[in-house]
């Protein structure tokens, strides 16, 4: 649910991205620069967030009219070593912002903050991370509203794809390269969990409009449509020009989440009439396309 500052469209003096190399956060410094908005791309070798001096650095460059997008994380976040590691990126972007007030601060969180349910699942559903990965957002958001005086926006991604996902993860990005290499796709079980999956081109779109409309408050990236992980397997399949395999395999563990992880796209629609994600047929489609072209040239 997000409260908006302006009331038109309007565009900041310089928006600073952390982790501006990053999946996400690339796409969102690409567009912008599109759209003819000043961006201040920061990555590791620009800005090393676990150096212990990158707080008074990052504060050194901070303007009182600069708009912060933290999307920087070492993600996902498996183990402890890692979420210690991702606190401290925290520790120093929270000591950069302390007491000095930026336009405003965007927060690339994630959906994994929120405890399993059933039900759909909207900005005001229970937190309770079920992974590390969750604990470490949840953590880094808890940090963030402590010291943050300007408004800030949180923004929780569901499942990410697009052409140049650095993490090969389970689901569209994977099946997509295997089948570019005509190998069998190879399905946990037999791929009938159900998840939500977006475009990171939208992510980018929608933190543009969080941007122009200088919003503060909580919102889910998410289309509100789930589909089966076979479903998006055979999608991907059929994408391609010859005969890919699907294969099943047997579980080594329980499904995630209980099998289920459906959202509430309202939220999106009450803040940005006219806005909505692409439909998981749409989006993997387009970007299984990008692709072929890609490795065909």
């Amino acid at each position: 649910m997000l409260i908006h500052h302006n009331t038109v469209d309007r565009k900041p003096k310089r928006v600073v991205v952390l982790g501006a190399n990053g999946f996400i956060g690339g796409v969102i410094c690409k567009r912008l620069k599109v759209l003819g908005i000043s961006v201040l791309a920061l990555g590791r070798i620009d800005l090393d967030l676990m150096n212990c001096d990158a707080g008074r650095q990052l504060g050194g460059i901070l303007d009182s009219g600069d708009v912060l997008v933290f999307a920087a994380a070492k993600a996902p976040c498996k183990n402890l070593e890692m979420l210690l590691d991702n606190i401290q990126m925290a520790k120093v972007v929270s000591e950069a912002i302390h007491n000095k007030a930026v336009e405003q601060f965007i927060y690339i969180s994630s959906d994994a903050v929120y405890a399993d349910t059933m039900q759909l699942i909207t900005e005001s559903s229970c937190v309770g991370p079920e992974s590390i990965h969750g604990i470490m957002h949840l953590a880094r958001e808890v940090a963030i509203k402590q010291v943050c005086i300007s408004p800030l926006a949180i923004v929780r991604p569901t499942l990410v794809y697009g052409i140049n996902d650095p993490h090969n993860g389970y689901g569209p990005n994977r099946f997509r390269r295997l089948a570019g290499s005509n190998k069998d796709i190879l399905l946990f079980g037999g791929g009938e969990e159900c998840r939500d999956h977006v475009d990171v081109e939208d992510i980018a779109e929608l933190v543009e409009k969080i941007i122009m409309r200088k919003s503060a408050g909580i919102i889910n990236a998410v289309s509100g449509d789930v589909a089966s992980f076979r479903e998006l397997a055979e999608l991907t399949a059929s994408d391609f020009d010859y005969a890919v395999s699907i294969r099943n395999s047997a579980r080594s563990g329980p499904m995630p989440h209980n099998g289920y992880r459906a959202f509430s796209n309202l939220a999106i629609s009450d803040a940005f009439p006219g806005f909505k994600f692409k439909s998981w047929k749409q989006g993997i489609s387009m970007v299984n396309r990008s692709y072929k072209k890609q490795v065909s040239k």
